[in-house]
């Protein structure tokens, strides 16, 4: 087993204006990054999704060899939209070299709240996978209920009100068609007005 701890090697992303928190797990080992952002790997499947929604071209996101990920486009778009990414886990050991989420082990979970400060506008919170929603989960009242696809839970958080929501993993290891997580992702955000 791998006794290395590994930090968070990014900043949340967190525009003052956003709605909508996305909330993955943990990057990939950096040799498999395209850019230096959220969902770097070519593999992932997350900015073609956005891609898909938003402009009708699964390849808008990319830079123009297709090779890498267009990281101030992405940021440009998330900014516009309100729409804020950080990941669940500060804090996680590799049980295997991947970012596979069986083969993560949580360290240290998000400061929620500390993220929720910076975006006084945020009602929605999404997950991106089975470890996100279930380290999201460890930080919220007790009694709230696990969101599942297509079914929605609400909770409060300082007094706020939140919706959160559970989406299909962007992860390539998802069975699930590149078109049927879009049109998902798609429904998720015309439900909370972002679209």
């Amino acid at each position: 087993m791998n006794d290395q701890i590994e930090t968070h090697p990014l900043k949340p992303f967190l525009p003052t204006q956003a709605k909508l928190l996305m909330l993955g797990s943990f990057p990939p080992p950096r040799a498999r990054w395209k850019m230096n952002f959220y969902y770097p790997n070519l593999q992932n499947d997350m900015w073609r999704i956005f891609g898909l929604i938003f402009f009708h071209n699964k390849h808008y996101f990319f830079s123009d060899n297709h090779k890498a990920f267009n990281e101030t486009l992405i940021k440009e778009f998330l900014q516009h939209y309100g729409i804020a990414i950080s990941d669940s886990c500060l804090q996680i050991r590799r049980l295997q070299n991947n970012a596979a989420d069986k083969f993560l082990q949580v360290i240290t979970p998000v400061n929620l709240q500390a993220l929720l400060q910076q975006i006084p506008c945020c009602q929605h919170i999404m997950t991106t996978g089975d470890k996100a929603t279930s380290t999201l989960i460890q930080l919220l009242p007790t009694d709230t209920v696990v969101p599942t696809i297509g079914h929605p839970s609400h909770t409060q958080v300082a007094g706020r009100q939140l919706t959160l929501s559970r989406l299909p993993s962007s992860s390539r290891a998802y069975p699930l068609a590149l078109e049927k997580k879009a049109e998902i992702y798609q429904h998720y955000f015309q439900s909370i007005g972002l679209i």
